[in-house]
């Protein structure tokens, strides 16, 4: 991990604050004076500022179950962020790993731990998302193949990746992707011109949203559901 943000995670110092105080030598590494921001040090070095201790705080990560009407940033827009829902200090350091739409609802994880999100976000690592779909028209089940061979989004060069449909009702389905192109699950609806009237996410991965959740509740994730993302990296 770099210095500056492991200064940053140990206090209430900004990136260009924690950059400052190491210019100036206020940080030593195992007794010694670092200014080099990139240097690299672990959660269990000896890191002090001004001749006091830093404690390195262990990641955090969170479920929650996003409702409608707010936003996965970690600013206010037209509508508010989920962060205000997380009651922990300094939730607005966190960041959302995988963003949902202000109109979808579902599960939402939270972390600070950037390695861990990208096991998620990133197109190469293949993380199966679980979505409930209801359309304003009934389904084909001509879509269930035609999801598998991957279909032609508007404005992109390539085929979805291979999707898992699973018809429930002629307009309720579970739509498993792997990707997280922009507004994906209404466009691959679009595509069979189709509209999505209402988007659930219910899975991330092996991690499902606790049934126990009311919209807008939240929970810390469980040991075996963070290390789920990383072990089958």
């Amino acid at each position: 991990m770099r210095l500056d943000k492991f200064i940053c995670r140990c206090s209430e110092l900004s990136r260009s604050e924690a950059k400052k105080l190491l210019k100036l030598g206020e940080v030593r590494v195992a007794g010694t004076v670092v200014k080099d921001p990139g240097f690299q040090v672990y959660p269990e070095s000896d890191v002090t500022l001004f001749d006091n201790p830093l404690r390195f705080e262990q990641a955090r990560y969170y479920m929650l179950h996003k409702p409608q009407d707010c936003i996965c940033s970690n600013i206010d827009e037209l509508y508010p962020s989920v962060l205000h829902f997380l009651d922990v200090d300094r939730a607005f350091d966190l960041h959302i790993a995988g963003r949902l739409d202000a109109d979808t609802t579902g599960l939402v994880l939270i972390t600070d731990d950037g390695h861990w999100s990208h096991h998620i976000t990133s197109p190469k690592k293949d993380c199966n998302k679980r979505y409930r779909v209801v359309t304003s028209k009934d389904i084909p089940e001509s879509a269930v193949q035609a999801f598998a061979d991957g279909v032609q989004l508007q404005n992109e060069a390539k085929l979805t990746k291979p999707a898992n449909l699973e018809i429930l009702t002629p307009r309720e389905a579970l739509l498993t992707i792997s990707e997280g192109k922009y507004h994906q699950v209404k466009r691959m609806f679009a595509a069979i011109g189709n509209r999505v009237v209402g988007l659930h996410r219910e899975q991330v991965g092996d991690i499902e949203l606790d049934p126990d959740l009311e919209p807008g509740q939240w929970r810390p994730l469980t040991d075996a559901e963070v290390a789920s993302v990383t072990h089958k990296a």
